[in-house]
């Protein structure tokens, strides 16, 4: 994946100087084979148990690792419709999709059902009328799950928890029987599925398989009720290591537990992740600009900014920053800040790091997941290109912007 050889960092068998030197700075760096044996470590530990990967386009929806994906055999959960463009574009199966989230629209549903995708998770009463309806316009019959929130706590930030009963997801474990006893007359409506996602960059999986609990008996209750339920859709969330020394959930170990839970319920699993594929795959890549120091503190200036990796500034999330050479200058203690006009536009405070100086390049690390997709053109600045490395090859699969990108569409 990402690795120093002599002084040097690689990504794979390529030095990441070398890409910084040809396609500038900021620059966002996948490694293939980092994302490829992350999907394919939860999809062999699975086995023989009927199993469909869905990964979570939300975390990266560049077109090459969706299709990268879509080549191994993922499926893909979707938030949009734009993400479902996405995924066809890419090669995508749109028979292994499944749509969640909590506000989906009527054209976005009628997309969905054109394209003939596996299932929708839904949040609501009124979700469930309007896809029954819109089914019914179309001459389909639409596959659906209901996403119930267990009131468990996921333990992670407050931006990213999803499970309990003050959010916006999901409908009430408690009331879930009764909603799918009301839905029995929906015509074109299958409710064949229980949905549930806790939230995301889980370290501790314990509230995750107490998730599972409550998902696999309210399965059971609605089975001995008639209900034709066949699959448990169980989200997403495993965490990924940001800092130096933490350790993040193996994928396989995880999912051997919840095989274990699962092997005799005569039920297929479908699990979402997103971070956990991309997140440590990635690097932003970024130059030194000034050195600047004031009667409190030292700044690094660097070309990468709020606009390009938003997570510092939003969820005061850690991102190791370590240089592409190594040297042998003692480390400073500094602010790592970019350019835009913010001050909170940082993507590191009060960090040890190396003693860099003007023209050197850093690598942010772990920023393969909510990286690029929530880049922003702030401060009419240009989003870095991405760069994908295969071994000892590599290729830019999105150019940097232009100026005349900044303005496309628009009109004085």
């Amino acid at each position: 994946m990402f690795a120093y050889s002599a002084s040097d960092l690689y990504c794979e068998s390529v030095p990441l100087a070398d890409i910084a030197h040809r396609v500038g700075t900021p620059a966002y760096v996948y490694s293939s084979q980092a994302i490829l044996g992350n999907f394919r470590a939860y999809h062999e530990a699975f086995g023989d148990l009927p199993h469909n990967v869905c990964y979570a386009v939300k975390a990266n929806g560049s077109l090459a690792i969706l299709a990268l994906l879509a080549k191994a055999g993922a499926g893909f959960d979707i938030v949009s419709g734009g993400e479902l463009y996405r995924v066809l574009k890419a090669g995508g199966d749109p028979a292994k999709v499944v749509f969640s989230g909590v506000g989906k629209t009527a054209d976005e549903v009628e997309f969905a059902l054109e394209q003939g995708i596996h299932s929708f998770n839904c949040e609501s009463e009124a979700e469930l009328a309007l896809i029954d309806a819109l089914a019914a316009r179309t001459g389909r019959q639409a596959d659906a799950a209901i996403r119930v929130n267990p009131d468990v706590d996921a333990a992670t930030h407050p931006y990213i928890s999803t499970g309990l009963r003050q959010h916006k997801f999901g409908i009430d474990i408690a009331e879930a029987d009764g909603v799918y006893e009301r839905a029995r007359g929906l015509r074109n409506l299958a409710l064949r599925g229980v949905s549930c996602h806790i939230g995301s960059q889980l370290l501790d999986t314990d509230p995750l398989l107490e998730a599972v609990e409550k998902v696999l008996a309210l399965a059971a209750r609605l089975r001995a009720a008639g209900h034709d339920i066949r699959h448990i859709d169980l989200g997403g969330g495993l965490g990924v290591a940001y800092h130096a020394g933490e350790e993040a959930p193996q994928i396989r170990a995880f999912i051997a537990q919840l095989r274990e839970r699962l092997k005799d319920t005569g039920l297929a699993v479908m699990v979402e992740p997103g971070r956990s594929i991309v997140g440590e795959a990635g690097v932003l890549l970024t130059r030194v600009l000034y050195r600047k120091k004031t009667a409190s503190k030292d700044f690094v200036v660097v070309d990468a900014a709020m606009n390009d990796l938003i997570r510092p500034s939003l969820y005061q999330s850690h991102h190791e920053i370590i240089p592409l050479r190594k040297s042998e200058r003692p480390p400073i203690v500094a602010d790592v800040v970019g350019p835009v006009c913010e001050s909170g536009d940082f993507l590191a405070r009060g960090r040890k790091m190396a003693n860099v100086v003007p023209g050197d390049y850093l690598a942010v690390c772990t920023a393969g997941a909510y990286g690029f997709v929530l880049s922003s053109n702030y401060n009419a600045r240009t989003r870095p290109p991405e760069v994908l490395v295969e071994g000892s090859t590599w290729r830019i699969v999105r150019p940097r912007e232009t100026y005349d990108d900044l303005i496309r569409g628009e009109t004085p």
